[in-house]
C-alpha cells in the first residue's frame, strides 16, 4: 500500500510546503504541530490521497518520469549547457553582491535585485515571497517595486505556500516564487501534473538552505537575547560591516517594542548540530536548489570571510536568469564576477558532506528501524567511515533531543544545561572524524 500524506508527516518527512493541500479538495489544512512546524492536517473530508502524495518532495514512490532532481532538471532547465554532480545543471556560476540592496539584505542582496528585475522587466506580475505579517512572517504576494527592500531579509521560521494555490486561478498575471529546495521541487511537481502552471509560474528563485528550522529556533534565540514573553519582528541576520561575514546577530522586539539582540557566535553552532531542524532535511540531497531558475546562497569562502556585508554565490540555470545577472554586471548595479564550480562546491562543503555523502547511512538506519523514507537518487549513495557514522548517530540524537528538551522546559537556560552533553559529545566525535580524515 502506498504511503499517504499522513504517513509522511508521522515519519517527519514534511517541511510544510503546503502544496499537497492544493490537491486535497479542502481536506488538508496547514496547522502548527507540537514541534513548531507547519504540517498538513486531515479534517475528515474525503480526498484523493494518491494525488496529494505525488506532489510531495519526499514521496517514497514517485513516478519514474519525475522521480528525482536529475530527471526533473532535464524537463525544466533546458537552457543549461553545463553539468556538475554537485551543482546540477547550469549555465554560469558567479559570486558577488548588489550595490543597491547589499546593506539591507541578509547577504549580498542578489535575491532582492532579481526580484526587482523580474517586476521591472515584466517577466512576472507578482512575486510570492516571505515578508512581514502582523509582527511575524509568511508567504505573501508582492508587486510593489518601491517597497522591494522590505522583502530583502532571510527568515528562519516555518512558512507555507498553502495560500498561493487557493488564489492562483483568480490572479491575472504571472508569478515568480522564492523558496528553498524542497519547496522549489514541490512547485516543479505541481507544474508537471498541471502543465499550465509552467506559464503561470515562469521563474523560481532558489535559496540555498542549511536546514529547515522549527519555530522553537526563534523561541530559543529570543529568550537567549533577553525576551521572556512575546516577541515579534525577528531579524535573523543582522550584519556587522566591521566584522566577519559569519559574525551576525539575531534580534527581535519584546511585547513593549524594545529591541533585543545577541551575537550568534555566543549561542554556538545552530546549524552543524541540527538543533531544531526538521527530520525531513536529513533526506534531502538537493544542496544547491537544482530545480530553480537561479540558485543563491552565502559565499562561505576564505576570500570573502572578512567582508562583513556579505556576498552571494550565484548559479544561473535559465537564459533569463543569466541575462538578469549579466545585465546587472554591465550596468554596474552588480559587483559580480565569474567563479569556478569548485569554489561554489567549497562554499557549501559541510552541507554536501552531510546531506549527500552520508545519506546512505541515514537511509540504512531508518530502514532498519522500519521508518518510512523518501526516494533518493542512487548516484549520491556512498559508504562512509565508522568515525563519520558515529557523528551521524550523535547528530541525529542531538537534533531529536533538542525538541524533547525544549518542550519539557521552554526555558533557554534549562535547555542549554540539558543539551550541553550532547553538543560536547558531537563536537568531540566530529573532531576525531576530522583528524582521521586528514591522516
Amino acid at each position: 500500500m502506498k504511503a499517504s500524506i499522513t504517513d509522511l508527516v508521522a515519519n517527519g518527512l514534511c517541511t510544510g510546503c503546503g502544496i499537497c493541500t492544493s490537491e486535497s479538495a479542502g481536506a488538508l489544512e496547514m496547522k502548527w504541530n507540537e514541534d513548531g512546524f507547519l504540517i498538513p492536517v486531515h479534517n475528515g473530508q474525503k480526498y484523493d490521497m494518491e494525488r496529494t502524495v505525488k506532489l510531495c518532495p519526499f514521496n517514497p514512490s514517485p513516478d519514474d518520469s519525475i522521480k528525482d532532481e536529475d530527471v526533473l532538471s532535464l524537463k525544466y532547465l533546458k537552457d543549461t549547457t553545463q553539468y556538475d554532480d554537485r551543482v546540477g545543471r547550469f549555465l554560469n556560476t558567479y559570486v558577488g553582491y548588489s550595490n543597491q540592496f547589499r546593506s539591507t539584505s541578509s547577504s549580498g542582496g542578489i535575491a532582492t535585485y532579481v526580484f526587482k528585475q523580474l517586476l521591472i522587466l515584466n517577466i512576472v506580475d507578482y512575486i510570492y515571497i516571505v515578508k512581514e505579517d502582523n509582527g511575524s512572517y509568511s508567504y505573501q504576494l508582492f508587486n510593489n517595486i518601491e517597497e522591494i527592500e522590505s522583502v530583502s531579509k532571510t527568515r528562519y521560521i516555518p512558512v507555507t505556500m498553502e495560500s498561493l494555490f487557493k488564489q492562483i486561478n483568480c490572479l491575472d498575471g504571472k508569478i515568480g516564487i522564492s523558496g528553498v529546495a524542497c519547496f522549489v521541487k514541490a512547485i516543479r511537481l505541481k507544474q508537471h501534473y498541471h502543465p499550465d502552471l509552467y506559464q503561470k509560474i515562469p521563474f523560481l528563485v532558489g535559496i540555498i538552505c542549511g536546514g529547515w528550522k522549527s519555530s522553537f529556533f526563534s523561541d530559543f534565540l529570543s529568550q537567549t537575547a533577553g525576551i521572556q514573553n512575546e516577541y515579534s519582528e525577528q531579524e535573523y541576520r543582522i550584519k556587522d560591516p566591521k566584522s566577519l561575514a559569519s559574525d551576525y546577530s539575531y534580534g527581535a522586539k519584546d511585547d513593549l517594542g524594545n529591541f533585543h539582540s545577541i551575537k550568534m557566535a555566543k549561542v554556538g553552532d545552530m546549524w552543524g548540530t541540527g538543533l531544531f531542524k526538521s527530520r525531513a532535511c536529513d533526506f534531502c540531497t538537493d544542496v544547491m536548489t537544482e530545480l530553480a531558475d537561479i540558485s543563491l546562497g552565502d559565499a562561505w569562502l576564505p576570500e570573502y570571510r572578512n567582508d562583513g556585508l556579505g556576498n552571494n554565490i550565484i548559479v544561473t540555470r535559465s537564459k533569463m536568469a543569466d541575462l538578469i545577472i549579466s545585465n546587472g554586471i554591465s550596468s554596474g548595479e552588480l559587483k559580480v564576477s565569474f567563479i569556478s564550480t569548485g569554489k561554489i562546491i567549497q562554499s557549501q562543503l559541510p552541507s554536501f558532506a552531510h546531506r549527500q555523502d552520508a545519506i546512505k547511512f541515514r537511509l540504512n538506519i531508518s530502514n532498519f528501524k522500519g521508518h518510512l523514507t523518501p526516494y533518493i537518487r542512487k548516484r549520491v549513495l556512498k559508504s562512509i567511515s565508522l568515525a563519520y557514522s558515529l557523528v551521524q548517530i550523535q547528530r541525529e540524537r542531538t537534533r531529536y533531543r533538542s525538541f524533547k528538551y525544549w518542550k519539557e522546559s521552554k526555558n533557554s537556560n534549562v535547555f542549554i544545561d540539558k543539551i550541553n552533553f550532547d553538543l560536547k559529545l558531537l563536537k568531540y566525535l566530529t573532531k576525531i572524524y576530522h583528524r582521521l580524515r586528514n591522516l
